[in-house]
């Protein structure tokens, strides 16, 4: 690599923390126009096919990114333009065919993504407005293959910004959208009898926003030798067979967890403002998995590819526990926050105009669901790549397809206990069985995993984020009445974070100093 991992982790952080930011902006702008209400609630189900495709197949660390990224390093730059316009070509004729499918399709596919919806008379406003929306959103499907494409090409040249910042055109155009929409209409944006109107909106400014993330890919694709439009249909081709190999059992995985997403919505449709809530809840946790996501699967991946060969797989057992011990790190210890802080951290980002109060309790248990399985979540990631890189995407595959049953009986046995933060802990249940069934077939396939010393190494890491969460969880109870809600949840936050610190420095865990390393490094005026 030209560049170091530590540096393109902190490139690739920096750029993730700006979308991040943005996305944050662009979700309470939302919430505030439309709080958990009927535009928020038909969104959730509209999006739920293009946007899967968007974030399956456009997404960094999606099957597309993964597979061109694990073959065109590979390859020369002349060659690896063949490759990619080839994939091009045939992706963008199965995409186009799906878009119009769902344009004529729309009212089917919404009777069929939330049957609880046609119930009652307020749910049947809710599924016109998604119906509405999702015929403005069926473009995202090519879209999304070609963006996924195109930031596969840039990783594999180790370009690293421009993937990680480019979700940024998505929420400047949603942010630019609701305020025009906003200068026109004013208050009576979120009021019922405007609710067609703002749904369209939101639906075509999410779509603008998604040309935009293809247009900036296309000038530095042409410094490379790519054009767009150059048709070529050679599927025969070894780069091209390469790239499927990995590229169609990982879509099908990924596919899988996706499907997870559609039966927690089947399940949410019969639970007035449980799709809008699951979204916003999402969100909170999604951002900081992102950014670690990108920080941590993106430098990685290449490196994995490289080192698949046998006699190389000792370097590559190092690479897979530094990657998942930093990931534990981190989102052990924010999981574990963010469960008991739940409440206050929703009030404190959405709580505002058409988001009130009831709104911000119904987020935040499910929030607090989401949290528990943030480290199980990104870990799964973590080894879903490694097999990805060893050019096996079966065994992901079979996992995920299993999932599916696990998630739904999960979800009958959760949300007839819990009601809607039911769906979350499903979720968090299905990627722990995940991850600990890849672990154990990874373990088989490498056989050199030393996977008790590592569990042991999760164990403090967990027993040091149990300790303070429950030092955040009672300042805040002190904090929330002396200090108010947003000065105790820095208070509680702040002190739960010091005294995890506190206590992994002294349990001499390797990756704990790289970790202190890369984030002190980062700070104005240290090298």
């Amino acid at each position: 690599m030209t560049r170091s991992l530590a540096r393109i982790a902190g490139l690739v952080a920096v750029a993730t923390f700006l979308s991040k930011l943005l996305g944050l902006f662009r979700e309470q702008a939302i919430a505030a126009a439309f709080g958990v209400g009927a535009v928020a609630d038909a969104y959730s189900y509209a999006y739920v096919i293009p946007g899967f495709l968007l974030i399956l197949l456009g997404g960094i660390n999606g099957p597309f990114h993964s597979a061109i990224v694990s073959v065109v390093s590979k390859y020369e730059e002349h060659e690896a333009a063949v490759i990619v316009e080839t994939v091009l070509t045939w992706v963008t004729v199965f995409l186009l065919v799906l878009s119009i499918g769902m344009v004529l399709g729309a009212e089917p596919l919404m009777q069929l993504v939330a049957p609880g919806l046609s119930q009652s008379t307020a749910g049947q406003a809710t599924q016109s407005i998604a119906v509405a929306q999702l015929r403005i959103l069926a473009p995202l499907a090519v879209l999304a293959g070609w963006i996924g494409i195109g930031f596969g090409v840039l990783t594999a040249r180790d370009q690293y910004w421009l993937p990680a910042i480019s979700p940024i055109f998505s929420s400047v155009s949603v942010l630019a959208g609701l305020g025009g929409a906003w200068l026109w209409l004013g208050n009576r944006l979120w009021q019922t009898d405007f609710a067609l109107l703002g749904g369209q909106v939101l639906a075509g400014s999410i779509l603008a926003g998604a040309v935009g993330q293809w247009l900036v890919q296309l000038r530095p694709q042409a410094k490379m030798g790519i054009r767009w439009g150059r048709l070529r249909w050679n599927w025969r081709h070894p780069g091209v067979q390469s790239v499927l190999n990995v590229l169609l059992p990982a879509t099908f995985a990924s596919g899988m967890l996706h499907i997870n997403v559609y039966v927690d919505l089947q399940f949410a449709s019969y639970i007035p403002q449980a799709a809008a809530a699951l979204g916003y809840a999402n969100l909170l946790v999604q951002a900081p998995l992102g950014i670690l996501s990108n920080m941590i699967l993106v430098p990685y991946l290449p490196v994995f590819s490289r080192l698949t060969d046998p006699q190389d797989w000792p370097e590559l057992t190092q690479r897979i526990r530094q990657s998942l011990v930093l990931v534990a790190l981190v989102m052990v210890p924010l999981g574990v926050l963010l469960a008991v802080l739940a409440l206050p951290v929703v009030r404190v980002v959405y709580e505002r105009y058409a988001f009130d109060g009831e709104a911000s309790r119904l987020v935040g248990g499910i929030l607090a669901a989401y949290g528990i399985g943030m480290f199980v979540y990104l870990g799964r990631d973590v080894l879903v790549r490694v097999f990805y890189a060893l050019g096996d995407g079966e065994t992901p595959f079979r996992l995920s397809l299993l999932g599916i049953g696990l998630n739904a009986g999960l979800n009958w046995v959760f949300v007839r206990a819990m009601g809607a933060p039911g769906l979350a802990l499903a979720t968090a249940g299905v990627n722990l069985v995940t991850f600990i069934g890849l672990f154990i077939l990874l373990q088989y396939k490498l056989q050199i995993l030393p996977w008790r010393n590592w569990l042991g190494v999760l164990a403090q890491i967990t027993g040091a984020s149990g300790v303070a969460g429950a030092v955040a969880w009672g300042l805040w109870h002190w904090g929330a009445g002396v200090l108010g809600t947003l000065l105790g949840l820095v208070v509680a936050g702040s002190a739960g974070l010091l005294v995890f610190a506190g206590i992994i420095m002294r349990c001499g865990i390797p990756e704990t100093g790289l970790l202190a390393d890369k984030i002190l490094a980062r700070w104005p005026g240290r090298r």
